[in-house]
C-alpha cells in the first residue's frame, strides 16, 4: 500500500534547461509515497522516458572530478575481485566507468543520443536504446550471457522495476554479478536532503527495498559498500541465489540493521522527514531574503537537477539567485528550469562579481571548496540547504 507524505509543489522536469524566457516548462505535481508492503519510496507522477531522457541530454559524469574517480576506483575492483569476460553497463552516461575497459570487454546502453554517440564514436559497442526486457534479449541473441552487469543512478529512473529485473536476470549468467549503486534513502533522511527527488529519480533504494524487490527472481545482495557520491550512495553487489561463489558478507546484515534501527521501514519516519523538509524551506528563504536585504548577490554554483527540485519547492527566483554557473555545455546560456534564472558559463574569475555562492551541487561541496578556496579565503561565503540551511564558515588549517 502507498502512503503519501510529502507534496514539493508543481515542479518541471528538471533537467529540461530551456534556451528562451518564451518557452514554457511542462509542470507537474511531485508527490512522494511510501509503499508499506516493499518498503519503497516513490514519487506518483511517472513522467514517460521519452520526455527525460532526450537526445540533448544536459547530465556527463565525466565533468566532474569525483565521479570519474569513482568509476575508475570502482573499474580496477571490477578487474580485480570479479574479471569478467564481459560487462555490460546500464545507463553508460558519457563512458565514465567503460573507459577503463579494453573495447571488446564492454557493452553500453544509453537512451540519450548524444550522449551515447560519445562512447560510440570511441569505438565502444553502445545500444542507444532503453533498457527492458525486448533489448536484454537481444543483446543475449547476439552476445550471450552477461558475466557482470553494471548501473549506476540509472534503475531508479525506470517505472517498472519488475522488467528491470526479469531483463537483467534474462541477461546474467548464473555465475553472474550484477552491481548497482544508487542514493541511500537512509542518507537521504538523514541528511533532510528532499532534493533527491524529481521527475527522473522514481524510486529512492534502501537496502531494505532492494532485498525485497529482488528476491522474487531469485536474487539477493552479497556485499554492499557505502558512498560518498550523490550525498551517500550504496552499492549493491548482487548475484542469482544458486550461485554460491560469493558469501554472503557481515556488511548486508549491519546496513539493513542499521535501517531499521533508523526506523527507515516505518511510516511514522517519512511524516517526521516531511515536517523537516517544511521548516528547512523556512530556514532557507529566510537567510536569503537576509542575504538581499543587505543588498548582497547571491550566485547558484551547479545547476543540477537537485536545485531545480529546491528552487521550485522553495519559490526562489532571480531576485534572490541572480544566476547559477556551470560548466555542462547543454546548459550554458539557458534557464533554470520552473524559475528561469540564467546560466552562466563558468570561469574562473566569476565568482568575485558575488558575495554568496548557493551550493546547488551540494553532494561535491569538498570537491568545489577546494577548488574555490582563494575566493573562501577572501570573503566568498559558500551557502547550503544540506543538512541545514547555513552559512558555511571558512576553516583555517
Amino acid at each position: 500500500m502507498n502512503k503519501f507524505f510529502l507534496n514539493l509543489g508543481n515542479q518541471p522536469l528538471a533537467n529540461n534547461y530551456l534556451n528562451s524566457l518564451k518557452k514554457k516548462h511542462i509542470k507537474y505535481t511531485l508527490r512522494l509515497f511510501f509503499n508499506t508492503n516493499n518498503k519503497i519510496v516513490s514519487i506518483s507522477k511517472r513522467i514517460p522516458s521519452e520526455k527525460m531522457f532526450t537526445n540533448d541530454y544536459p547530465y556527463r559524469s565525466s565533468m566532474s572530478k569525483t565521479m570519474r574517480h569513482s568509476f575508475y576506483e570502482l573499474s580496477k575492483e571490477i578487474k580485480k575481485r570479479f574479471n569478467p569476460d564481459k560487462l555490460l553497463e546500464i545507463g553508460s552516461n558519457d563512458g565514465a566507468l567503460i573507459k577503463n575497459f579494453k573495447m571488446n570487454k564492454v557493452i553500453g546502453v544509453e537512451p540519450c543520443k548524444n550522449l551515447a554517440n560519445i562512447t560510440s564514436k570511441k569505438g565502444f559497442l553502445t545500444y542507444n536504446k532503453y533498457w527492458n526486457y525486448k533489448l536484454a534479449k537481444k543483446i543475449k541473441d547476439k552476445h550471450g550471457n552477461i558475466d557482470l552487469i553494471y548501473s549506476a543512478n540509472t534503475l531508479t529512473h525506470i517505472s517498472n522495476l519488475d522488467d528491470v529485473f526479469r531483463s537483467i536476470s534474462l541477461l546474467l549468467k548464473d555465475k553472474g554479478v550484477l552491481i548497482i549503486e544508487d542514493p541511500s534513502l537512509l542518507e537521504c533522511i538523514k541528511k533532510n536532503s528532499y532534493d533527491q527527488f524529481y521527475n527522473e529519480h522514481i524510486y529512492l533504494f534502501s537496502a531494505i527495498s532492494v532485498k525485497n524487490i529482488i528476491s522474487k527472481y531469485d536474487l539477493e545482495i552479497f556485499d554492499i559498500k557505502n558512498l560518498l557520491t550523490h550525498g551517500g550512495s550504496l552499492r549493491y553487489y548482487i548475484k542469482k541465489k544458486i550461485n554460491k561463489s560469493f558469501k554472503i558478507s557481515i556488511k548486508v546484515k549491519k546496513q539493513i540493521d542499521k535501517e531499521k534501527k533508523y526506523e527507515i521501514d516505518k511510516f511514522k519516519t517519512y511524516k517526521n522527514f516531511s515536517k523537516k523538509v517544511k521548516k528547512s524551506k523556512e530556514n532557507l528563504l529566510k537567510i536569503l531574503n537576509n542575504i538581499k536585504k543587505n543588498n548582497k548577490k547571491i550566485i547558484g554554483y551547479g545547476a543540477t537537477a537537485k536545485a531545480v527540485t529546491v528552487i521550485n519547492y522553495c519559490d526562489i527566483d532571480k531576485n534572490l539567485i541572480s544566476n547559477f554557473v556551470d560548466t555542462t555545455p547543454e546548459k550554458i546560456n539557458n534557464y533554470m528550469p520552473g524559475k528561469n534564472i540564467k546560466i552562466l558559463r563558468y570561469n574562473k574569475n566569476i565568482l568575485k562579481n558575488y558575495d554568496y555562492a548557493f551550493l546547488g551541487a551540494w553532494n561535491f561541496k569538498n570537491e568545489i571548496i577546494n577548488k574555490e578556496k582563494k575566493y573562501f579565503k577572501k570573503g566568498l561565503k559558500f551557502l547550503t540547504h544540506i543538512p541545514k540551511p547555513q552559512v558555511l564558515k571558512y576553516k583555517k588549517k
